[in-house]
């Protein structure tokens, strides 16, 4: 007789046996289940990073367009660069605003005028 069916007329494997055949396959479908869960936190990880990128490159780029201004220095506006639009205004009360916007994002900075 073999083992199998010894366990089995003994009363001592038999029900272990079937509960391995039920649990069969159970990691697989676990990971199959989390496994797009897993993977769509990390794409919004991913695209969280690049708008907080994207926002503080704007952020730093209209603070350092409205100091240029307000100094009095040269404006650098970029040449040819896709999706981002500059703007710099000069208001009546000694201020400049600079305005940045891009594809993602946008943001505004506000500087007073050197003497």
């Amino acid at each position: 007789m073999s083992r199998r069916a010894q366990a089995g007329a003994s009363g001592r494997g038999g029900a272990r046996n079937r509960r391995d055949a039920r649990d069969r396959g159970s990691a697989t479908v676990e990971l199959a289940l989390a496994l797009p869960v897993v993977a769509l936190l990390l794409a919004f990880g991913i695209g969280a990073v690049v708008v907080v990128t994207y926002k503080l490159g704007c952020v730093a780029r209209a603070r350092d367009t409205a100091l240029a201004a307000a100094r009095g220095m040269e404006v650098p506006l970029p040449g040819g660069r896709p999706g981002r639009r500059e703007s710099v205004e000069y208001g009546d009360d000694g201020t400049v605003t600079a305005t940045v916007e891009t594809a993602l994002t946008s943001c505004t900075s506000t500087a007073v005028m050197e003497p």
